[in-house]
């Protein structure tokens, strides 16, 4: 049963991220399975989806926030938090980790820092695992923003990070 948020305990929200999430729902929550089309939206006009956000979407959608909260939380792409300027998607499909993922990760890992899902402390990169990019060829591989790499080894992606960094 699909239940509308309380207009009254909506938090106190920034106006230009108010701004932004409503131009999002005005757009496509009148078509039927709008809720990840609006995700995506908010997710592409923010960079994130703040956790502030999710009542909002959630009255403007007449859904409750368990169903907004639950959708974000189940999708691994979405995300509450910014993420640093670059995104590296590691592919962790069969393909890829027949072909040596397993060490690629280990070594992207410790290089940045980082393990999946997390952001650099320079907010530079942010690291996502993810399950297919399609390159099953070319494994492994990796997405960097839009830019897809393959056959990746660590000591390409150490030339490819000391190339971002320069």
């Amino acid at each position: 049963m699909k239940r509308a948020a309380n207009a009254a305990s909506l938090p106190d929200i920034p106006e230009n991220v108010r701004a932004a999430v409503l131009k999002v729902t005005a757009g496509l929550k009148d078509q039927p399975g709008a809720l990840l089309p609006v995700l995506h939206g908010v997710q592409e006009a923010l960079g994130h989806i703040p956790e502030s956000c999710v009542p909002l979407i959630a009255r403007e959608m007449n859904l409750s926030r368990a169903d907004v909260h639950g959708v974000i939380s189940f999708y691994h792409y979405f995300r509450s938090k910014p993420a640093g300027r670059r995104v590296i998607y590691l592919c962790r499909a069969e393909s890829c980790q027949a072909m040596g993922a397993g060490a690629l990760e280990k070594h992207v890992k410790q290089r940045l820092g980082v393990d999946f899902h997390g952001t650099t402390a320079d907010g530079a990169f942010t690291l996502e695992p993810v399950y297919c990019l399609g390159n099953c060829a070319c494994s492994p591989a990796m997405m960097v923003d839009d830019e897809l790499k393959g056959r990746l080894t660590p000591a390409g992606f150490d030339a490819w990070l000391a190339a971002e960094k320069t």
